[in-house]
Parts: structure tokens; C-alpha cells; sequence
């Protein structure tokens, strides 16, 4: 007989904790050192994929070019940010994370990164390496939805 907490269903259940979790977790960091949610995510992005043009800043936040250049303002105002040549064409400016992170934060992310990491730490190699394959290619499913509610093509995402 199945145990009922391995069921599909089940699982559904834990994994939509989960992801509520996750996003009132992040939303509430980016609150408590005085970042909006779109901001957080810009810097997110940076530091994760390098520099970009605010325009592809734009398209990656869902933002207008002006909303975007609001955010980019206030971002290199506070040292999160800055603007620097691209250097294939010195005439482009790219944005790019500064490495600068609020101490704040780094304190509240080790709140949940210790743990998940021990936990993590405790899977053998096989249940890490599936790990990984649920990360990549959940996360690919979430970026071409995404794209596809913007009205692009799953084709154009950044992680392709």
C-alpha cells in the first residue's frame, strides 16, 4: 500500500507550501532592508546573470524602459547597482550588481541557507543530482510561462 504522504497529491500540497513559503520569505527580506520586490529581483538578477542593458533589465522584471530606469537610479543611489561601458561597444551601457549586499540581508538569508543546506547536505549524491535536475528544469517551466504570459516565445527565455 502507498503512503499516503507520498502521493501525488500530497506532494502537490507540500510543494505549493513551499512555494508560498519561498516568495513571502523573499518578499519580506527585500521589506526588512528597505528594497520593493522588483528591486530585490533586479539585483538578484545581476548578481546571478552579469550585466545587462536596462532594456533587457526591463524585459527580465516585466517593467516599462522608464519604470526600469527609476529602478536603476534608486539601485545605484543605495551601491547596489552600477553603470559601466559594455565592453563590445563602449557607446552601450550595461547594469551591473556592484557586489554590494546589505549586511541585513546577508544575516536573514543565512537563516535559511544553513538549514537548507544541511538538509541538503544529508541527501546522498543521487537524491542532490535529482536535485539538480528539478531545479533546471522546474525552473526552465517557470521561465517559459513566464514568457508566454508576456506574450513571447518560450524560445526567447535567458536560461536557453
Amino acid at each position: 500500500m502507498t503512503d499516503p504522504a507520498r502521493t501525488p497529491e500530497a506532494l502537490s500540497v507540500d510543494y505549493r507550501h513551499y512555494l508560498a513559503s519561498l516568495v513571502l520569505f523573499h518578499l519580506a527580506a527585500a521589506d526588512a532592508v528597505g528594497l520593493a520586490g522588483s528591486d530585490y529581483q533586479a539585483v538578484s538578477i545581476l548578481d546571478l546573470d552579469g550585466p545587462l542593458t536596462s532594456g533587457e533589465l526591463a524585459r527580465r522584471l516585466g517593467l516599462s524602459t522608464g519604470a526600469t530606469t527609476r529602478l536603476i537610479d534608486r539601485l545605484e543611489a543605495a551601491g547596489h547597482v552600477r553603470r559601466v561601458a559594455d565592453p563590445a561597444d563602449r557607446r552601450r551601457v550595461l547594469v551591473a550588481h556592484s557586489g554590494s549586499v546589505p549586511p541585513e540581508l546577508t544575516r536573514i538569508l543565512a537563516s535559511v541557507r544553513e538549514p537548507i543546506g544541511q538538509l541538503i547536505g544529508s541527501f546522498s549524491v543521487e537524491q542532490r543530482e535529482a536535485l539538480q535536475r528539478y531545479f533546471a528544469g522546474a525552473g526552465r517551466a517557470y521561465q517559459d510561462a513566464l514568457e508566454e504570459l508576456r506574450g513571447g516565445s518560450p524560445a526567447t527565455s535567458p536560461r536557453h
